[in-house]
């Protein structure tokens, strides 16, 4: 009853600390206390105790301040998939859901932290998490900070690691191939470079056919990726031609005195998409060209029809050249109350201001008041 207790206190502590203070000096002396209390759980497992890792020890990840107790951390996580092995997949997903996006140190960490449960991971357990597994080590290679790569580089010098993959080579190298190759050759560290071709001559000694696949398939993909590119720009130039071409757009340049680096035979060409993708022939040529002249007299028409709306506001607020711009302040939206109490305070400061200015009227100027008081008593005494 009292081990029950001291448990649940516990619990209370981390999720204060968890979810609302993030503040408390003793949870690294508090793991290790569970630490030893972990490994002592008798099996099965209770639900509380496997509670207390999804709530409490994998949510501890996420707090800021994990580098001061994050080895208690991580020898917890491990005695529990030591204990049950069936716990892997939850205790994986979890580090990946809570993997630091910006904080390499704490990336480093996790790194750190998974390469101890993958030593004590059961080959079975391994198949099922293997996949977004090596879908966030392509990421860490592919990481800018060295150290990153580096720490996830390290997992090929793990004998046992190196046994998972070559047994699960098939799944694991065409995701892990694009992010090899591709860092071979980018990344800016040369040491990065001697780590990768380590781990690309590894995979290529486990099965030969298997990497020259990949390799095919690499460049196939790669190749699909530089033909896309290449559409999409021709779609952007195609549009950018079409709509310079618009005697619209000319003319409003012209009237605004837009710099759009257009030459003259920007303006005068206005064809259709056939002319654009050069693919017509010249038998369409007249169709397009009557085309294009419709298109141009309606277009000429409304241009026409704007340039003259333009007029008529100049003629109805007329711009004054002598007169410099001046940027227009936003306004606040318009309140009642506020703007009553506002009124309010203008009038209470003027009437301070008023009382002050007598007050100091009637202090430069005593001898006017006591001549005046002086007279009035002698007039009420005269009378």
């Amino acid at each position: 009853m009292l081990r029950a207790f001291i448990r649940k206190q516990i619990n209370h502590a981390f999720y204060r600390f968890i979810y609302e203070t993030g503040r408390y000096n003793g949870v690294g002396e508090l793991l290790e206390i569970l630490g030893s209390i972990i490994n002592g759980f008798a099996l099965p497992l209770k639900e509380e105790h496997k509670t207390f890792l999804s709530k409490v020890l994998l949510p501890l990840h996420k707090v800021q301040s994990l580098s001061v107790f994050h080895p208690c951390l991580a020898y917890c996580v491990v005695q529990f998939l030591e204990k049950d092995s069936t716990l892997t997949q939850q205790v994986v997903k979890g580090l990946l859901k809570f993997w630091p996006r910006t904080d390499s140190t704490k990336e480093i960490m996790f790194l750190n932290e998974l390469e101890e449960i993958l030593d004590v991971i059961e080959p079975a357990e391994f198949q099922k998490i293997m996949i977004p597994l090596f879908q966030q080590l392509g990421r860490c290679i592919s990481c800018s900070h060295f150290q990153v790569a580096e720490r996830a580089l390290f997992y090929w010098n793990n004998d046992y690691i190196h046994t998972l993959m070559r047994d699960n080579a098939q799944i694991i190298l065409p995701i892990i191939f694009p992010s090899l190759y591709r860092n071979s050759k980018r990344h800016w560290n040369k040491t990065i470079h001697g780590l990768i071709y380590n781990a690309l001559k590894l995979f290529m000694e486990m099965n030969q056919k298997l990497f020259d696949d990949c390799f095919k398939q690499y460049k196939i993909t790669e190749s699909m990726k530089k033909e896309k590119k290449k559409e999409r720009v021709a779609a952007w130039t195609k549009i950018h031609r079409k709509a310079s071409c618009n005697p619209a757009f000319a003319q409003l340049a012209k009237d605004f005195g837009l710099d759009v680096g257009l030459s003259t035979e920007d303006w005068i060409y206005c064809g259709s998409d056939n002319d654009l993708s050069g693919s017509w022939d010249d038998g369409e040529q007249g169709d397009s060209n009557e085309r294009g002249r419709k298109e141009k007299d309606t277009v000429s028409g409304v241009t026409e029809a704007f340039k003259q709306n333009l007029r008529l506001e100049e003629q109805k607020n007329p711009r004054r050249s002598d007169r410099p711009l001046i940027r227009r302040k936003s306004e606040l939206p318009h309140d009642e109350t506020t703007a009553r109490m506002i009124e309010d305070h203008r009038k209470a400061e003027h009437d301070l201001d008023t009382n002050l200015a007598l007050g100091q009227a009637s202090h430069h100027h005593p001898k006017s008041t006591s001549s005046h008081t002086e007279n009035s008593i002698t007039s009420n005494d005269l009378t």
